[in-house]
């Protein structure tokens, strides 16, 4: 699957002072904390605070929502009849792009703009509502148990990962297709036997989707208004659900090894090697954060309570590693939607079009890859230390987080090692 890298060429072509983007990440981290400390001395950020949008009321349409779900679902079945009987070569087939490219990458901009966009849309979802229907058994039943929390959405991510870095075979179109159809068989079954509330906590990219939606300054306030708020404040909302830390570091660990697959020190030793490499770089930022939490705290739960802070940093590791690959690779699912059979059709007229290139400039990707990187980490700072003076004493809260500072120092410096070292 090279033809899928990630990114712009190698890290060498990025106009960037290696030494300098380092050390000023993570000075810029420390530098934040020690002025959140200083002038934020009590709990700011708030879910139910912000503007209303009374306007958008629209967005609320049953009539809206059920076509936005049928579009959804048809064009799933779209990607997936092109998948098992498209063109075989993966460079000509759609699948693949609008797999790992169109709705893997594009799943962060559709969140971080309009909120939890997938949750509506989720072709799953629709497929469960329409066979309860057809059974007589409704959808309203939820025998999901408490205790599952997260995990298996945090074992999904971590298995799509393992596909999308590890498997070989990753970009055959009969693999893409299988996975699909696997992946959804099993979701499916597992709402029938959970109900429809395994989708908010198992289906892996349903509760993607919705973490990084929270941080969207378009949000619903707990009396059902849409509001622009503070894009922090979904962040400090009072949840404690198990494998919420562990979805988090999933998405950390898992870019963070995308990003050490490219570096000039990783060497590719096969599907094992690479297997452990991606469970090592989970591991190593599970550990980072745990490790953390409980020199803070050893109170039981603080580290799920504190978890939602971490997803700023998900999001600017995913701006940094996917930013180039979107813009310029998703050029061709575009293209190739044209003609989705390889029959000769031109359905959009780009069937004859290229990849633009020129769309952006080595300039631009660095740019935009440093302050993703170094931002998050600011922004989970930020969030975790309103967090911190909502969950701890107040001595505690202003210092006692040092230990959370330090790990995110220790990360923007690694996420920016790993940029620069291609």
């Amino acid at each position: 699957m090279n033809f899928l890298a990630h990114g712009l060429g190698g890290r060498s072509d990025l106009p960037l002072n290696g030494v300098a983007a380092i050390t000023g990440g993570g000075i810029a981290v420390a530098m934040s904390f020690v002025a959140l400390a200083q002038v934020w001395s009590r709990p700011w950020l708030n879910p139910d605070a912000g503007r209303p949008l009374s306007f958008l009321r629209f967005v609320d349409s049953p009539g809206l929502r059920w076509a936005a779900r049928i579009l959804t679902l048809a064009l799933a079945a779209v990607v997936v009849a092109v998948a098992l009987f498209g063109p075989p070569e993966a460079e000509a087939n759609l699948a693949p792009w609008v797999l790992y490219v169109t709705f893997w990458v594009g799943l962060v901009p559709l969140s971080v703009l309009f909120g939890p966009v997938w949750r509506i849309v989720n072709p799953l979802r629709t497929l469960h509502s329409l066979l309860s229907v057809v059974s007589g058994n409704g959808c309203q039943n939820d025998h999901y148990h408490s205790r599952l929390g997260h995990w298996p959405a945090a074992g999904w991510l971590a298995g799509f990962a393992w596909l999308e870095l590890v498997l070989p075979a990753r970009s055959d179109p009969h693999v893409v297709g299988g996975v699909v159809l696997g992946y959804a068989a099993v979701n499916l079954v597992a709402a029938r036997l959970f109900g429809a509330g395994w989708f908010a906590r198992g289906d892996g990219f349903e509760v993607y989707a919705t973490l990084i939606a929270r941080l969207c300054p378009i949000a619903r306030r707990s009396d059902g208004m849409l509001i622009l708020r503070n894009p922090l404040a979904g962040l400090v909302r009072p949840d404690d659900e198990p494998g919420l830390a562990a979805v988090a570091c999933v998405l950390i660990g898992a870019t963070g090894f995308d990003g050490l697959t490219r570096t000039t020190f990783w060497s590719s030793s096969g599907v094992l090697g690479d297997t452990l490499g991606l469970l090592g770089s989970i591991a190593a930022v599970s550990v980072l954060y745990a490790v953390a939490m409980r020199l803070v705290s050893r109170e039981r739960g603080l580290p799920r309570r504190f978890a939602p802070t971490l997803l700023p940093i998900a999001l600017g590791y995913a701006v940094a590693h996917y930013f180039s690959f979107f813009l310029l690779e998703g050029q061709i699912p575009i293209i190739l939607a044209s003609d989705p059979f390889g029959t000769g059709l031109d359905l959009f007229g780009t069937r004859n079009h290229t990849i633009d290139y020129l769309l952006v400039s080595p300039e631009l990707v660095a740019m935009v890859q440093i302050n993703a990187i170094v931002l998050g980490h600011i922004a989970s700072t930020a969030a975790a230390h309103d967090q911190a003076l909502r969950l701890l004493p107040p001595k505690q809260a202003r210092w006692g987080q040092l230990p959370v500072v330090l790990a995110m120092i220790l990360l923007t410096c690694t996420a920016l090692l790993l940029l620069l070292s291609g």
